[in-house]
Order: structure tokens, then sequence, then C-alpha cells
């Protein structure tokens, strides 16, 4: 990883603390796949797009129905519960 690339994925970290209110270090907990039979949503605001058959991080549990992900493009967001698998 080039000092450049290293630099904008800090970037990008300290710009998801602040946009959801994160504290402590980014610990990925698990790996989730989204759902293949799920439609594809563009993602806006805090919500993260949904890809069929993606593999996200899985960065909190948030509550009952969404958890807090970052995809494959180190973005950050919410995906609701009920469209995402185990692995």
């Amino acid at each position: 990883m080039t000092l450049k690339e290293c630099k904008k994925e800090e970037k990008a970290d300290r710009e998801f603390q602040k946009k959801f209110k994160f504290e402590g270090s980014i610990n990925v907990l698990t790996q989730m796949m989204v759902d293949p039979a799920v439609t594809e949503k563009r993602g806006g605001g805090k919500n993260l797009p949904l890809r069929r058959g993606e593999i996200l991080d899985v960065i909190q549990f948030t509550d009952q129905e969404h958890i807090l992900c970052r995809n494959s493009q180190r973005r950050y967001g919410y995906v609701p519960r009920a469209a995402m698998l185990h692995l």
C-alpha cells in the first residue's frame, strides 16, 4: 500500500467516525453477504448501496433492524438486517 492510499484510507475513516459519531477504533466483527434475492438499492444519506451477493465487513450491530457495514470501496453505511446472510 502506498503512502497516498494509506492517507486516503485514514481520511475516510476519520470522516466515517465524524458522520456516524463512532468512537474508538474501527474493528471488523465479521463478514456477511447481501442476500442474492434482495432488490438492489441505491445508497443515500447514511445508508449503504446494496448489491446482490456483495460481501460486507460488519463494524457494529446497531439495533434490531440495521447493521453498520463497510463495503469493498471502504464506504460506510447502514444496511437492513433482513437483507444480510451469514457466511
